[in-house]
C-alpha cells in the first residue's frame, strides 16, 4: 500500500447519523472499514492517495500557537463522495479500497483490556480531554483541573505502575491536533 487508509473517508461516509463530527463513534468506524472498505489517503499537508484528509491542522481544545486556531469548534461533515480526487490516477475508487478483517469491542475493565493487548496487540480507547491534559509534560497524567474539551480516541499500547499509580501508554502519532504532546514518544494516563 503506497498510502495510508484514509481517516477522512470514515468521517464523511460514516453510517451513524449525528456522530461523525460530534465526537464520533470509533467502533462504527472500525465496522465501516470491515464492511465498506476505506480508500487510501494521507494527512492534509501531503495531499496524496485517493482521498487525502480534508481538514487542515489547527489548534483544537487549546490556545497554543503551534497551529492557527480552529476557525470553529467543529468542522462541517464533508459530503460523502465515492470518487478519488482528480489528481489521483493510480486506481479507481473501488479498486483502491482496503478492508479490515473484523471489528469487535472489549469489555470496559482493566483486566479485559490488558488481556486484549497481550493477545492481539494495541487497542483503541476513548477518553475525555480536559484543559489540563493539554499541558501534560510527562509522568502519568491524572485529570486535576479545567473544563472538558471533548472526546478523544487513541491507540493504547501497554500499561504499568509508576510510583504506585496504575497507568496505560498511548502512542504519540495518534494525538493529532495536540502538537506539544507529539514531541513526547508516548503518553501515560491513569487507568
Amino acid at each position: 500500500m503506497d498510502h495510508s487508509p484514509e481517516a477522512g473517508k470514515t468521517v464523511e461516509c460514516e453510517v451513524v447519523p449525528d456522530t461523525v463530527c460530534n465526537g464520533g463513534d470509533p467502533y462504527a468506524a472500525w465496522r465501516y472499514w470491515t464492511k465498506t472498505g476505506i480508500v487510501t489517503g494521507s494527512n492534509y499537508t501531503t495531499n496524496a492517495g485517493c482521498k487525502p484528509y480534508p481538514f487542515p491542522p489547527c489548534e483544537h481544545h487549546s490556545n497554543k500557537t503551534h497551529y492557527d486556531p480552529c476557525k470553529h469548534d467543529l468542522f462541517p461533515t464533508p459530503k460523502c463522495e465515492r470518487t478519488c480526487v482528480p489528481t489521483y490516477k493510480d486506481r479507481s475508487y473501488d479498486a483502491d479500497k482496503y478492508y479490515g478483517r473484523s471489528a469487535y469491542g472489549v469489555k470496559d475493565n482493566v483486566e479485559a483490556i490488558q488481556k486484549e493487548i497481550m493477545t492481539h496487540g494495541p487497542v483503541e480507547v476513548a477518553f475525555e480531554v480536559y484543559e489540563d491534559f493539554l499541558n501534560y509534560a510527562g509522568g502519568v497524567y491524572v485529570h486535576t483541573a479545567g473544563r472538558l474539551g471533548g472526546g478523544h480516541a487513541v491507540k493504547m499500547i501497554g500499561w504499568g505502575v509508576d510510583q504506585g499509580v496504575d497507568e496505560c501508554g498511548i502512542e504519540s502519532g495518534v494525538v493529532g491536533g495536540i502538537p506539544k504532546l507529539n514531541e513526547i514518544p508516548f503518553r501515560r494516563l491513569e487507568f
